[in-house]
């Protein structure tokens, strides 16, 4: 099956083609340019590189959320778009798992935390356990206080991912694994591969 997934939910844009799970192209922007006039020129890209066309894609998928509105708003009117008068499926899926399916290689506590600001942040917490994920929490908009304190209830560290990680890891006294710079943001390939 081949998935085209979107994700432009943060200030970072991300297009990826898969067939499965096998990633055949993915392109990220972190410039600050908008999506609105990136995602698909970097669709087109992937595509053209690929020697595929819209028309080859069985399944679109984009990040749903919570994220930027109006980030959220371009990403699913892009799909929408694409798949206008197609027999094509469209998934949305939550942001903060897809993020979270960038760590689903480390077994243990994964929050994704994004930046809501004023020491807020959107966040879930999962469990990864041999590359299979059981969601914790469900997706919330909270101080990061009350985070720390929900994650008080669990003895091991917490790996953090998100846009929210360099403001998080200060205000949080629960013990943290770091993560690399990488596997911190968006990506469209985790978001293909939720879907």
């Amino acid at each position: 099956m081949k998935i085209l997934a979107f994700d432009s939910s943060a200030v970072i844009a991300s297009v990826a083609l898969c067939d499965g799970e096998r990633l055949l192209a993915e392109y990220t922007l972190n410039n600050g340019n908008t999506h609105s006039e990136t995602l698909l020129p970097m669709a087109e890209a992937i595509l053209g590189a690929s020697d595929m066309t819209v028309d080859d894609v069985d399944l679109f998928a984009v990040a749903a959320g919570p994220g930027s509105f109006t980030g959220v708003r371009i990403g699913a009117a892009t799909v929408k778009g694409l798949t206008f008068g197609r027999e094509a499926a469209c998934a949305g899926v939550s942001t903060l798992e897809a993020l979270a399916y960038n760590l689903c290689d480390h077994d243990g506590l994964i929050c994704p935390v994004m930046n809501a600001r004023r020491q807020q942040v959107y966040t879930a917490l999962f469990r990864v356990k041999d590359g299979r994920m059981e969601r914790l929490m469900p997706d919330s908009a909270i101080a990061i206080q009350e985070l720390d304190e929900r994650l008080s209830a669990y003895k091991e560290p917490v790996r953090l991912c998100g846009d929210g990680y360099d403001v998080t890891i200060p205000l949080l006294t629960h013990p943290v694994i770091p993560t690399s710079e990488r596997y911190r943001h968006q990506s469209a390939y985790s978001v293909a591969q939720v879907a």
